[in-house]
């Protein structure tokens, strides 16, 4: 039992973050030194991001053969992220309005919070910019056209085993790199507690509670009800995923986890050439937890000001982030640039009500992660069946016949 205990990654990812929390707590100082390991583990595993995209989804789309197919993939994909996306702002903006976080705040708590890089400018994403500096997108187009070459030469085969050994080695490193993430989970809890303090989570607590809230809502009502659907347990999928989960809870990214959940979505039945496309599509515009974050804050800056949202404000606010919010992700700052330029756009809510956000918008950036990270992998397993590209007794393996509804 102990040695077992021992061997499990869960066990010493929980046992770090437990140490962030409470050197962050009781020694705030040295707890802020600790930032680089959490930095430095993030990047390790970014790494790896690259690689695995452009091999899984080279792989997928040469072994899949029928190229029609990947187009439609990847449009049912995108059109899915649309809906879903927007069904988290309007879920984001009905607990906003009716729990009223913003409620009776004295902006007085934002202290001397400095949101001058926000206001210059335009504070406005360019389109352009994103896919420039979004690697993940650039690694994904490159990987789509290589795949395409490659299914339609003579040597596909020959190629492809070249690529499946590859893969290999890459997920081999991956998973000795993986053994770290105590490490890295360890320095970005400490870091988050030491700088923040838990103290400056109290003026904020409700909207803190609300944000959590919804998020929970969502992944369990929304996510859930579309794994049902396919016979599938949400929370069974979140026990298969419990170490990726708590490695984006002490980091608060998602990227930490990304390798590891094409790896576990594979393994649990979806197809490799769905993986590939629908997760790193994803991560750039499948943003469910950012999206609630994001129209929630709106809400909740207007109640602040004592601003009352007409139904066409609403309806144009909801319009604006639908499209913004897709360029949240590779951008640095992203969440306070994007809050910015709806602001601006919408011209109702002062930009000054940004410097209440910065203080315990760390504190949320993990719920925000984790929502993301755990709705790309429900939308990699709705297209997979939907597809009918899902392989249940690899399901049956993978969770142990436990948490499984009727599979016909």
């Amino acid at each position: 039992m102990i040695k077992k205990l021992v061997t499990n990654l869960t066990f010493w990812v929980l046992l770090a973050i437990t140490a962030g929390v409470l050197l962050g707590h009781f020694s705030p100082a040295t707890a802020v030194k600790m930032k680089p390991l959490g930095d430095y583990f993030i990047q390790v595993v970014k790494w790896f991001i690259g690689p695995i995209i452009f091999i899984t989804i080279v792989t997928g789309i040469s072994g899949m053969g029928d190229l029609k197919k990947v187009g439609r993939v990847g449009g049912k994909a995108l059109l899915y992220f649309e809906i879903v996306t927007t069904i988290a702002l309007i879920i984001g903006m009905a607990v906003g309005w009716i729990f009223k976080p913003g409620s009776g705040i004295n902006t007085k708590v934002a202290g001397t919070a400095d949101i001058s890089k926000y206001k210059t400018g335009n504070a406005s994403i360019s389109w352009i910019d994103f896919f420039k500096d979004n690697s993940t997108i650039q690694v994904l187009l490159i990987a789509i056209v290589v795949g395409i070459v490659i299914s339609r030469s003579v040597r596909r085969e020959q190629v492809l085993h070249y690529f499946y050994i590859a893969s290999s080695y890459v997920f081999k490193a991956l998973h000795w790199v993986m053994k770290l993430a105590p490490v890295g989970a360890f320095g970005g809890m400490a870091f988050t507690i030491g700088k923040y303090g838990v103290a400056s989570l109290l003026p904020l607590g409700k909207l803190m509670l609300c944000v959590y809230l919804t998020m929970a809502l969502f992944i369990f009502l929304v996510l859930g009800s579309l794994l049902k659907y396919y016979s599938i347990s949400i929370l069974a999928f979140l026990a298969y995923i419990k170490n990726e989960l708590l490695i984006v809870l002490g980091t608060s990214s998602s990227e930490a986890g990304l390798p590891s959940l094409m790896e576990k979505l594979e393994a649990m039945g979806c197809h490799k050439s769905v993986v590939g496309l629908v997760v790193p599509a994803g991560y750039s515009f499948n943003l469910d937890g950012t999206s609630i974050y994001l129209s929630m804050a709106m809400i909740f800056l207007a109640q602040v000001f004592d601003i009352n949202l007409n139904f066409s404000q609403i309806i144009t606010i909801i319009g604006i982030l639908m499209v913004t919010s897709k360029g949240a992700a590779g951008v640095t700052g992203s969440g306070f640039i994007i809050l910015a330029s709806t602001l601006t756009a919408t011209k109702v809510i002062p930009i000054e009500g940004l410097a209440l956000l910065l203080g315990v918008d760390r504190f949320m950036s993990e719920a925000r992660a984790i929502t993301n990270f755990i709705g790309n992998g429900v939308a990699t397993i709705v297209i997979s069946h939907h597809e009918k590209m899902f392989d249940k007794g690899r399901l049956h393996q993978a969770f142990g016949h436990k948490g499984l509804h009727r599979v016909d």
